[in-house]
């Protein structure tokens, strides 16, 4: 069975984009003919892409297109059943650890801890990725992102727009050198 959303995500390929950058330089992200299949369902169907070091690109489709699966195989976190994903020029998920510190994600489906405070979530985090100055970073991001009058509420306790904005925060602690966002 073939998805009608991934055939219009195969077909919506972003444009090659090698050309702009330096040879010695990869691209934040190339995929090449990814596939993934999950029983008879193909969530993503030959999908070919790249995308420069300090660009901005939208992956555009409809639900079930398998937007989240590619971004989900970008990070190394979902298996592709056939293509390759280099990011920073390493290989995915080969590689995948000598890359997860210089990236991060923010996606509306995943939950930080309800009973953490803001600033205990992004203390975990911080402290995941070795972030230096700490403290520092989170009054930075709180100020950045208007997060310093709830630093010390549970995160459970945050409404939709709160909770959007902390994990925003959650995102950037590391100063990420590629960021997905879902």
């Amino acid at each position: 069975v073939r998805s009608r959303h991934a055939a219009r995500l195969r077909r919506a390929r972003c444009a090659p984009i090698t050309a702009r950058m330096s040879a010695p330089e990869a691209p934040a992200i190339e995929v090449s003919h990814l596939v993934k299949l999950y029983r008879a369902t193909r969530a993503v169907d030959d999908v070919s892409f790249a995308i420069a070091r300090g660009s901005v690109t939208a992956l555009l489709g409809g639900n079930g297109a398998g937007k989240t699966t590619t971004i989900g195989m970008i990070m190394g976190l979902v298996e592709p059943t056939s293509g390759a994903v280099r990011v920073l020029g390493h290989d995915m998920p080969r590689e995948r650890a000598r890359v997860l510190g210089r990236m991060n994600f923010e996606s509306p489906y995943v939950d930080m801890p309800m009973r953490l405070t803001v600033r205990q979530n992004l203390t975990v985090f911080g402290r995941l990725y070795s972030v230096a100055h700490l403290r520092e970073k989170i009054a930075q991001l709180a100020a950045d992102l208007s997060l310093t009058e709830f630093l010390d509420r549970p995160s459970g306790q945050l409404s939709a727009g709160q909770k959007t904005r902390v994990s925003l925060a959650k995102a950037l602690i590391n100063d990420p050198d590629l960021l997905l966002l879902d």
